[in-house]
Parts: C-alpha cells; sequence; structure tokens
C-alpha cells in the first residue's frame, strides 16, 4: 500500500520542467560560468572582454577600456566594429539584441568574421546578460549611437537611436544579480587587474585600461605591451631572479 511520503515522490510526467535559453542559465549558472561565487562572478567579465579582445585578434580593435563604477556595475567599452544593429534575417529582431538574449548566437561561427577567438562562443554574453540585474549595450557605429537595455536577461527597452557618434565598437555596462551570486557582487580590483595584463601581455599592442571609480579617489591603469609575450618572460626574469643566463628571451613566431 503506497504511503503519502511515496505519493509525494511520485515520478511523473508534470515532474519534467522544460528550461530554455536564458532561463536555463539562472536555473543553472554554474554550468556556464563555474560557479555562484567569487570564481563565476568574474568570469563574468571575462566572457565580455574576450569579445572584446576576439576584435582585436581580427585587427579591427586598438584598445578596450574597464570601468568599475561606485554602483557596483562594470563597463566594457571597446573601439571594434560594434555588434550590428540590423535586424537579423533569421529571428526579425537588432542582431546586438539577438546576441544578448539567444544561446548559440554570434559572429565566431563565421570564419570570415572570426579567424580565431576565445570565450564560450554564442554564449558567453548572453549569460553575462541573464545573470545581471540589469545590462545596458550602446553600440557606435555607421555614425550613430545606439542603445540597448535588459533587466536579468528580458529586453527593458528595445534598440533606439539615442545620437550620432564619430566613434565606433561596443560598450557593455552591468550589474550582477545579487539573488544569483552568494556571499558578494563586488568586483575585486586585484583579480580584474591580473586578468586584463594577462590578456595585454598575450595580444600584443593591444592597450587596455582599467578604470576603478570606486572610494574616493578613483585609479587607473594601463597595460600595453608592444613584444607581447616577450614582456612577459623579461618581466618574470626580473622578478625571480637576478642571474639571467640569456640578456634577451629566444622568440620565434610563424604562421
Amino acid at each position: 500500500m503506497a504511503t503519502a511520503t511515496t505519493k509525494a515522490a511520485d515520478y511523473l510526467p508534470e515532474s519534467i520542467q522544460i528550461k530554455e535559453g536564458l532561463d536555463h542559465v539562472r536555473a543553472r549558472p554554474a554550468m556556464y560560468i563555474g560557479d555562484i561565487y567569487e570564481r563565476g562572478l568574474h568570469h563574468l567579465i571575462y566572457e565580455v572582454v574576450d569579445n572584446s579582445v576576439d576584435e582585436a585578434m581580427a585587427g579591427h580593435c586598438s584598445e578596450i577600456r574597464v570601468i568599475l563604477s561606485d554602483d557596483g556595475s562594470i563597463s566594457i567599452l571597446d573601439n571594434g566594429r560594434g555588434i550590428p544593429v540590423g535586424l537579423h534575417p533569421e529571428v526579425g529582431k537588432p542582431t546586438v539584441e539577438v546576441c544578448l538574449t539567444k544561446l548559440g548566437a554570434g559572429g565566431k561561427f563565421d570564419k570570415d568574421s572570426y579567424k580565431v577567438s576565445g570565450g564560450l562562443h554564442g554564449v558567453g554574453v548572453s549569460c553575462v546578460n541573464a545573470l545581471s540585474e540589469w545590462l545596458e549595450a550602446e553600440v557606435y557605429r555607421d555614425g550613430k549611437a545606439y542603445k540597448i537595455t535588459f533587466e536579468r536577461g528580458v529586453t527593458k527597452q528595445e534598440l533606439t537611436t539615442i545620437g550620432k557618434s564619430d566613434e565606433r565598437g561596443t560598450k557593455i555596462t552591468f550589474l550582477p544579480d545579487d539573488t544569483i551570486f552568494k556571499q558578494s557582487i563586488e568586483f575585486k580590483y586585484m583579480i580584474v587587474h591580473q586578468r586584463l595584463k594577462e590578456l595585454a601581455y598575450l595580444n600584443a599592442g593591444l592597450k587596455i585600461v582599467l578604470t576603478d571609480e570606486r572610494g574616493e579617489e578613483a585609479k587607473e591603469e594601463e597595460f600595453m605591451f608592444p613584444e607581447g609575450i616577450k614582456d612577459f618572460v623579461v618581466e618574470l626574469a626580473n622578478r625571480e631572479s637576478d642571474k639571467l643566463v640569456l640578456r634577451k628571451p629566444i622568440y620565434l613566431k610563424g604562421t
């Protein structure tokens, strides 16, 4: 004879829930960003920055700016081509909105747009959107500035033209969702600092600027290494030893 406990534990068709797209990201965030603690929190930054680095690797971006703001949000701005704003032919919505709300939407699958790229292809920036209390995207291209806003992955304000602009690139600003992340949603300066410096070493000639507006006085650091990995090796050698076997590192590059 079945007991009440047995009935409560019945495995029935209605027990199966379907989570799709950004709903699945919010339900199981650790699957996408590693965890919901400090590591996963900072991974949000890396996903957005990696998109800008990909623009640099494709030869379209020379500078990336990362700004930690007083309200707890963070902005990542690059001078790349800018996410396309025209209507996507398959979805019928602005392409920038598709990239930020649809898993699997991205330019990294097109070999003509990106020869080499990193990050979670077609997943990264939409995950950031899903796991943010709010996110704003500004795009500068074709002589205009565009803006679209979201709340927890849902479009809040449709894409609008906010003015003219001689700039080009993309600016993503977001505030992590404190209902998702445990302990804290405060970004740690040195964690961000270390990651950006490493990226600058790996991408010779790319300028990355980190600004921290939190606190009484803002501070700013710039990372740019013309020799890339060679500069990194020199720094490591000088840091670890005062007796160098070679004055200059041996560096080979080819295709």
